[in-house]
């Protein structure tokens, strides 16, 4: 039976990959810093990702169980709609922590268990490669650095045979949506710079996350990327029509637009 790793494996995503994934004859190691209970073939790690100590003893417990792997796949992360201006070092420092550096700690750490022919698959946004709008910022540069960083582990880990894809996904009905919808709603409660430009932001953000899809359509693109004999970098779902022109415009287009809307 082959072995994979899933990290934020009880979140939305997360969970309906461990679900998908167990189904098909996969053992589950479903890490999360909530634990959830033990099915079929998923076994619950309570783990924080952001703790070289936590990561280890993760780790160890895998491997008390096998001594390889044949994937681990990036679910782990947050999201904070905040001015780049006016949230808090702590936040700032806490976003990069859970969406870069946890997947670099689990990387390096689980890297022995990895063999030839092993895939990582990393959830990164389809804001990645995208030029961020006003107050997703913190956000679209967590992932854009995490996706910068796939490429790199890409182009070292194909020299030891392991394929390294990212899943940048739009909008996924998760708890997630209801996170950044509270999220903004304190933003707009909070910023003393921006009253009404986050008022009208909301109305942007909304329409944006309207066109969602459910996390078992997430679960099921990761099975196909699995299945393939050699995986592409880059892999896209549910990308958003109006994000996606916006970012054909000229930067001083888009910095204009930005100003009519937002004033």
């Amino acid at each position: 039976m082959k072995s994979i790793l899933i990290t934020g494996a009880f979140g939305g995503m997360g969970y309906a990959a461990a679900k998908e994934l167990s189904a098909r004859g996969y053992q589950i190691f479903a890490l999360d810093c909530k634990l959830g209970e033990a099915e079929e073939n998923i076994i619950p790690i309570k783990g924080d990702i952001t703790s070289e100590e936590s990561v280890r003893k993760s780790f160890d417990t895998v491997r008390s169980y096998t001594d390889s792997l044949y994937a681990i796949l990036h679910f782990a992360g947050v999201y904070i709609l905040d001015s780049l201006v006016e949230m808090e070092s702590e936040s700032f420092r806490h976003i990069f922590d859970v969406n870069m550096y946890g997947a670099f700690l689990i990387n390096r750490t689980f890297l022995p268990l990895l063999k030839k022919g092993s895939r990582i698959l990393i959830t990164t946004s389809e804001l990645a490669p995208l030029d961020p709008l006003p107050f997703t910022g913190i956000y679209a540069v967590t992932k854009g650095a995490l996706d910068k960083y796939a490429y790199s582990l890409r182009m070292e880990l194909q020299l030891l045979g392991i394929s390294v894809s990212v899943l940048r996904a739009g909008a996924v009905d998760t708890g997630m949506l209801g996170i950044s919808t509270d999220a903004l709603d304190r933003f707009c409660r909070k910023t003393q710079l921006y009253p009404c430009n986050a008022d009208r932001f909301k109305k942007i953000v909304n329409l944006v996350e309207a066109r969602c899809i459910s996390p078992e359509k997430i679960a099921k693109k990761a099975i196909q990327i699995f299945n393939k004999r050699n995986p592409s970098f880059t892999y896209c779902i549910n990308r958003n029509p109006l994000l996606l022109l916006m970012n054909i415009l000229p930067k001083r287009l888009q910095l204009w637009a930005i100003r009519k809307i937002l004033r």
